[in-house]
Protein backbone atom coordinates (compact mmCIF):
# COMPACT_ATOMS: atom_id res chain seq x y z
CA UNK A 1 0.00 0.00 0.00
CA UNK A 2 1.05 3.72 -0.56
CA UNK A 3 1.53 6.17 1.12
CA UNK A 4 -1.50 8.18 -0.30
CA UNK A 5 -3.62 4.87 0.36
CA UNK A 6 -1.97 4.51 3.83
CA UNK A 7 -3.10 7.92 5.27
CA UNK A 8 -6.44 7.73 3.44
CA UNK A 9 -6.89 4.73 5.12
CA UNK A 10 -5.98 6.01 8.86
CA UNK A 11 -8.07 8.72 8.17
CA UNK A 12 -11.47 7.14 7.59
CA UNK A 13 -10.81 4.39 10.31
CA UNK A 14 -10.87 7.67 12.27
CA UNK A 15 -13.63 9.15 10.94
CA UNK A 16 -15.50 5.73 11.67
CA UNK A 17 -14.26 5.64 15.45
CA UNK A 18 -15.41 8.76 15.83
CA UNK A 19 -19.00 8.37 14.30
CA UNK A 20 -19.58 5.67 16.52
CA UNK A 21 -18.28 6.99 19.68
CA UNK A 22 -20.45 10.47 19.06
CA UNK A 23 -23.43 7.78 18.19
CA UNK A 24 -22.96 5.68 21.75
CA UNK A 25 -22.08 8.66 23.69
CA UNK A 26 -18.56 8.87 24.16
CA UNK A 27 -16.01 11.36 23.40
CA UNK A 28 -14.11 10.91 20.54
CA UNK A 29 -11.20 11.56 22.43
CA UNK A 30 -10.88 8.65 24.34
CA UNK A 31 -9.90 6.43 20.86
CA UNK A 32 -6.64 8.21 20.61
CA UNK A 33 -4.09 5.64 20.36
CA UNK A 34 -1.85 5.26 23.08
CA UNK A 35 -3.69 7.31 25.40
CA UNK A 36 -6.33 5.11 26.97
CA UNK A 37 -7.20 5.21 30.88
CA UNK A 38 -8.73 3.06 32.95
CA UNK A 39 -11.51 5.87 33.34
CA UNK A 40 -11.94 6.14 29.55
CA UNK A 41 -12.44 2.40 29.52
CA UNK A 42 -14.74 2.66 32.73
CA UNK A 43 -16.64 5.19 30.54
CA UNK A 44 -17.29 3.49 27.86
CA UNK A 45 -18.63 0.19 29.94
CA UNK A 46 -20.77 2.63 31.63
CA UNK A 47 -22.05 4.40 28.30
CA UNK A 48 -22.57 0.42 26.93
CA UNK A 49 -24.31 -0.76 29.77
CA UNK A 50 -26.93 1.81 29.53
CA UNK A 51 -26.92 2.05 25.65
CA UNK A 52 -28.25 -2.11 26.41
CA UNK A 53 -30.31 -1.52 28.90
CA UNK A 54 -31.90 1.58 27.21
CA UNK A 55 -32.60 -1.19 24.37
CA UNK A 56 -33.90 -3.79 26.33
CA UNK A 57 -36.44 -1.45 28.59
CA UNK A 58 -38.18 -0.43 25.14
CA UNK A 59 -37.90 -3.58 23.72
CA UNK A 60 -39.75 -4.78 27.10
CA UNK A 61 -42.32 -2.14 27.12
CA UNK A 62 -43.11 -2.74 23.03
CA UNK A 63 -44.04 -6.00 24.47
CA UNK A 64 -46.06 -5.06 27.31
CA UNK A 65 -47.66 -2.74 24.32
CA UNK A 66 -48.62 -5.57 22.32
CA UNK A 67 -49.73 -8.28 25.14
CA UNK A 68 -51.81 -5.21 26.49
CA UNK A 69 -53.31 -4.44 23.01
CA UNK A 70 -53.72 -8.55 21.98
CA UNK A 71 -55.90 -8.82 25.17
CA UNK A 72 -58.71 -7.02 23.01
CA UNK A 73 -58.96 -9.23 20.27
CA UNK A 74 -62.22 -9.12 18.43
CA UNK A 75 -62.97 -6.07 20.31
CA UNK A 76 -65.83 -4.65 18.20
CA UNK A 77 -64.26 -1.21 16.28
CA UNK A 78 -66.72 1.68 16.59
CA UNK A 79 -66.00 5.43 15.03
CA UNK A 80 -65.56 8.03 17.22
CA UNK A 81 -65.70 5.27 20.31
CA UNK A 82 -65.32 6.99 23.64
CA UNK A 83 -61.87 7.33 24.85
CA UNK A 84 -61.23 5.31 28.02
CA UNK A 85 -63.04 2.70 27.85
CA UNK A 86 -62.94 -0.80 26.63
CA UNK A 87 -66.30 -1.87 25.05
CA UNK A 88 -65.36 -0.81 21.65
CA UNK A 89 -62.52 1.29 20.02
CA UNK A 90 -61.90 3.26 17.05
CA UNK A 91 -57.98 2.98 15.77
CA UNK A 92 -56.83 6.06 18.06
CA UNK A 93 -58.30 5.05 21.15
CA UNK A 94 -57.30 1.76 20.95
CA UNK A 95 -53.82 2.77 20.38
CA UNK A 96 -54.54 5.60 23.49
CA UNK A 97 -56.03 3.39 25.75
CA UNK A 98 -52.99 0.69 25.55
CA UNK A 99 -50.49 3.21 25.34
CA UNK A 100 -51.73 4.54 28.36
CA UNK A 101 -51.49 1.02 30.39
CA UNK A 102 -47.10 1.77 29.41
CA UNK A 103 -47.92 5.70 30.95
CA UNK A 104 -47.10 6.81 27.34
CA UNK A 105 -49.87 9.63 27.19
CA UNK A 106 -51.13 9.39 23.18
CA UNK A 107 -53.50 12.42 21.78
CA UNK A 108 -56.94 11.48 20.94
CA UNK A 109 -56.78 11.43 17.10
CA UNK A 110 -54.62 9.95 14.52
CA UNK A 111 -53.75 12.99 13.32
CA UNK A 112 -52.69 14.66 16.49
CA UNK A 113 -50.65 10.93 17.39
CA UNK A 114 -48.75 11.46 13.92
CA UNK A 115 -47.32 14.34 15.57
CA UNK A 116 -45.94 12.75 18.36
CA UNK A 117 -42.09 10.73 18.91
CA UNK A 118 -39.89 10.51 16.80
CA UNK A 119 -40.13 9.92 13.07
CA UNK A 120 -39.00 6.36 11.57
CA UNK A 121 -38.36 5.51 8.39
CA UNK A 122 -40.43 1.99 7.06
CA UNK A 123 -37.40 0.43 6.34
CA UNK A 124 -36.29 0.77 10.61
CA UNK A 125 -39.71 -0.16 12.07
CA UNK A 126 -39.27 -1.60 15.26
CA UNK A 127 -42.08 -3.22 17.84
CA UNK A 128 -44.02 -0.47 19.58
CA UNK A 129 -44.18 1.77 16.51
CA UNK A 130 -47.12 3.41 15.83
CA UNK A 131 -47.51 3.27 11.84
CA UNK A 132 -50.06 5.63 9.94
CA UNK A 133 -52.32 5.36 6.99
CA UNK A 134 -54.30 6.72 4.82
CA UNK A 135 -58.10 5.84 3.80
CA UNK A 136 -59.44 4.90 0.44
CA UNK A 137 -60.81 8.17 -1.07
CA UNK A 138 -58.51 10.59 0.65
CA UNK A 139 -54.90 9.80 -0.19
CA UNK A 140 -51.99 11.88 1.30
CA UNK A 141 -54.32 12.69 4.58
CA UNK A 142 -53.62 10.23 7.68
CA UNK A 143 -56.59 8.65 9.03
CA UNK A 144 -55.41 5.11 10.40
CA UNK A 145 -53.17 4.25 13.46
CA UNK A 146 -51.76 0.61 13.72
CA UNK A 147 -49.14 -0.78 16.43
CA UNK A 148 -46.09 -2.39 14.54
CA UNK A 149 -46.05 -5.77 15.97
CA UNK A 150 -42.32 -6.99 13.94
CA UNK A 151 -42.22 -9.49 10.95
CA UNK A 152 -44.92 -7.13 8.76
CA UNK A 153 -47.46 -7.65 11.22
CA UNK A 154 -49.99 -4.85 12.51
CA UNK A 155 -52.32 -4.95 16.09
CA UNK A 156 -55.04 -2.46 14.86
CA UNK A 157 -59.16 -2.08 14.59
CA UNK A 158 -60.80 -1.39 11.88
CA UNK A 159 -64.31 -1.91 10.42
CA UNK A 160 -66.15 -5.90 10.98
CA UNK A 161 -63.92 -8.07 13.18
CA UNK A 162 -62.69 -5.03 15.70
CA UNK A 163 -59.15 -5.05 17.45
CA UNK A 164 -56.94 -7.75 14.62
CA UNK A 165 -53.64 -8.50 13.42
CA UNK A 166 -52.98 -7.78 9.99
CA UNK A 167 -50.06 -8.03 7.49
CA UNK A 168 -48.73 -4.63 6.54
CA UNK A 169 -48.61 -6.00 3.12
CA UNK A 170 -52.15 -7.12 3.03
CA UNK A 171 -55.07 -5.44 1.02
CA UNK A 172 -54.07 -2.01 0.61
CA UNK A 173 -52.31 -1.10 4.00
CA UNK A 174 -49.01 -1.04 2.01
CA UNK A 175 -50.08 1.29 -0.97
CA UNK A 176 -51.72 3.64 1.94
CA UNK A 177 -48.82 3.75 4.05
CA UNK A 178 -47.89 6.97 5.63
CA UNK A 179 -45.65 7.83 7.80
CA UNK A 180 -44.44 5.77 11.41
CA UNK A 181 -43.76 7.15 14.96
CA UNK A 182 -41.35 5.90 17.82
CA UNK A 183 -43.06 7.16 20.93
CA UNK A 184 -41.44 3.90 23.05
CA UNK A 185 -37.63 5.40 24.15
Amino acid sequence: MNKTNNLTTTWYKKLVVTAIAATIGLSAASFVPGQASAATADSAQVNATALTASATSASSRASQVISIGKRYLGTPYKFGAKAGQTRNFDCSSFTQYVYKKIGINLPRTSQQQARVGTYVSRSNLRAGDLVFFSIPGKPHVIHHVAIYMGNNKLLQTYGAGGVRITDIHSGTWSSRYMTARRVIH
